[in-house]
């Protein structure tokens, strides 16, 4: 089996942070979000390769593939951002398998060991939500087989979002599909993966459809932090023996850090080297290397090796940054 993970976006939403770290790599409870797919990937253990298409600080990705990562792997650059179809098409030289096709900038709750026994065409997952009109949302027919997405909906005639996590058993009906998408007219001036999949259902493909037990977005400053909550809670919390101040946990605390007459907690992740002096933080992601006093801080996201004094409220501040208030 292959794995194509394309991961060639800006990361606009999360600037400045996504500046000079790509979007994958920020991370939720001291782990890189793209990691956390990637644990999932490894425990199927018949991959033979990963595909990964890059973009936006292309070569920060490939060293922390290359060095992260055991599977075998190869990068592929989207020159021309013109959408999913577009980056899954530029994979195409390396796929003569099933393919595992994952957006990883979202982590899911999913047994993807269930690849192994489909006899379906295709699986593709998804989250029911109830705000579906932020969505591409996926119909269904009575047998739980895929009939068609559709695009942020007026009216709720579904609430599974697509999540981003597909399976494609029949891999060259896939690539007919995406020869034909990258043949018409843009969709909203993209190349939408989805439309691919249309094609196939329209000849007679099953799409098996598969809700994940937890979808957890982190593409978004809200969201990110959200996650790592939700992180915290499932298992990633952490402190070291002996840390000062006073904790209010989950916390995920690295060691090398200090905290002096201050409150922590909760929600809060701190990495290596950081300092945090007379301050009170909550629902807040610290990098490296940053020193924190006199400020009290929530709904944050702070970079690394960033000087941070007087400050109250909610900030977002990238890498080797200092802000100085009263």
């Amino acid at each position: 089996m292959k794995v194509i993970i394309p991961l060639a976006g800006k990361g606009t939403r999360l600037r400045p942070h996504t500046h000079i770290t790509p979007k994958p790599m920020l991370k939720v409870a001291g782990k890189p979000v793209m990691d956390y797919v990637m644990d999932d990937v490894a425990k199927l253990g018949n991959v033979d390769q990963v595909v990964y298409i890059t973009g936006h600080l292309k070569d920060r990705v490939e060293e922390h593939a290359r060095t992260a990562f055991s599977i075998p792997g190869v990068f592929i650059e989207q020159k021309v951002q013109d959408g999913t179809a577009g980056a899954v098409a530029l994979a195409r030289p390396y796929v003569d398998a099933p393919v595992l096709i994952i957006f990883v900038d979202t982590i899911f709750d999913a047994d993807l060991s269930v690849v192994q026994s489909t006899d379906a065409d295709g699986i593709i997952w998804t989250k029911e939500v109830e705000d579906y009109q932020r969505f591409g949302v996926v119909v269904t027919d009575e047998n739980g087989f895929m009939t068609k997405i559709v695009e942020k909906p007026s009216e709720p005639i579904s609430k599974r979002a697509n999540i981003g996590l597909y399976f494609i058993r029949n891999w060259k009906l896939l690539y007919e599909g995406i020869d034909h998408v990258l043949t018409q007219p843009k969709n909203k001036g993209e190349y939408f993966l989805t439309d691919a999949f249309q094609y196939m259902i329209d000849r007679g493909a099953r799409i098996k459809v598969i809700d994940v037990a937890g979808w957890y977005d982190a593409g978004k400053l809200d969201t990110l932090l959200e996650t790592n909550r939700v992180m915290l809670e499932k298992g990633r919390a952490r402190k070291p023996a002996g840390i000062g101040g006073t904790i209010v946990e989950p916390v995920y605390i690295e060691d090398g850090v200090t905290i002096t007459n201050s409150v922590v907690g909760p929600n809060v992740t701190l990495e290596a080297g950081s300092v945090v002096e007379s301050s009170r933080l909550s629902d807040t992601i610290v990098g490296r290397k940053t020193r924190i006093a006199r400020c009290e801080l929530t709904n944050s996201l702070i970079g690394d090796e960033v000087v941070l004094a007087g400050v109250q409220g909610e900030v977002t501040i990238g890498d080797h940054s200092e802000v100085r208030g009263a």
